[in-house]
């Protein structure tokens, strides 16, 4: 099933009726505007208003149901994240074969998880530009366990360097436009990416290759690594669509939001990115319980031929 995505940007008020989310918003004629939307629907709801009232309640049922939840600060820029802690009934046992994986294992899932990675990032270069991927095609196939020589890096180098059309842009979290884009993308993907790995039983916080005391989300930014091309496809469709377009405005937002349900090839069927992560994460359980080997990564339709 296809959960939605709920964006919330204006005062409203958020409750639980009947098993199902009660929004209540100001109407311009002063009377609030009531609507409701079964909880079991939700896959992430957004929160972009200091004015937003909440009631506990709604937080019981969204994470009952794995919900994941997203806090936005006065920039509105996505600044928290709230999961389930108790999202699978065998989790106990899925953490400590997680903790338990060896060093080699975690080298050839990071080895798979780049090589797909940039056979994406080519698929989106050859979508967009004419420029040639003959090297980045090579560098996939030329990764090693662990990638201990960086293939990750000259890649994305290459794909930054052409990838926009815009003048010295550099791919930095704070930098220029598109940068905006990108980091509310990525922020949309990564709350997918967790809200999955915690819905199979594993730990976000302990990575395959991300190592990061202060990063509560490492294995998250793992596994999306693969799906940030498909983000990267999606705001070059919504620059292209919105040419005058630099900040990210309600329109640009909800454009934004699109991204859970983005169309991809996984398993050799078309699914929506929320549905891909799932299949992902489950297996990536599997190679941690010794029962499977590769990693289900998606991919393009027009790179098949391409996977490794």
């Amino acid at each position: 099933m296809i959960k939605r995505t709920l964006y919330f940007g204006n005062p409203s008020k958020l409750s639980v009726e009947f098993s199902q989310l009660k929004i209540s918003l100001k109407s311009r004629e002063g009377k609030p505007k009531i609507s409701m939307v079964p909880i079991e629907d939700i896959g992430v709801l957004v929160l972009d208003n200091s004015q937003i009232t909440i009631t506990h309640g709604v937080f019981e049922k969204l994470l009952d149901n794995n919900a994941a939840i997203i806090t936005c600060n006065a920039k509105h820029n996505p600044t928290g994240l709230l999961l389930n802690l108790d999202g699978n009934s065998v989790q106990t046992e899925r953490f400590s074969s997680q903790i338990k994986a060896t060093a080699p294992l975690k080298k050839q899932l990071w080895k798979q998880t780049i090589q797909q990675k940039i056979i994406n990032q080519a698929s989106v270069i050859n979508q967009y530009t004419d420029k040639n991927t003959d090297n980045m095609l090579y560098w996939a196939r030329s990764v090693k366990s662990g990638d201990t020589l960086n293939h990750e890096a000259r890649a994305a180098a290459y794909y930054w360097k052409i990838l926009f059309e815009v003048t010295d842009f550099k791919r930095d979290r704070y930098g220029l436009f598109p940068n905006n884009y990108l980091n509310y993308g990525y922020a949309i993907l990564r709350a997918v990416v967790s809200r999955a790995l915690v819905s199979s039983g594993l730990l976000p916080s302990i990575g395959i290759h991300h190592r990061n005391r202060y990063n509560s989300f490492c294995l998250s930014d793992d596994i999306m690594e693969p799906y940030r091309p498909f983000v990267d496809k999606h705001i070059l469709d919504i620059m292209e669509k919105h040419p005058r377009e630099e900040e990210i405005t309600p329109t640009i937002k909800a454009e934004l939001l699109k991204i859970p349900v983005l169309d991809m090839i996984i398993s050799n069927q078309q699914s929506p990115l929320m549905v891909g992560v799932s299949q992902t994460t489950a297996s990536l359980n599997k190679c941690f319980e010794g029962t499977q080997r590769k990693l289900v990564y998606p991919y393009f339709s027009n790179n098949r031929c391409l996977i490794i």
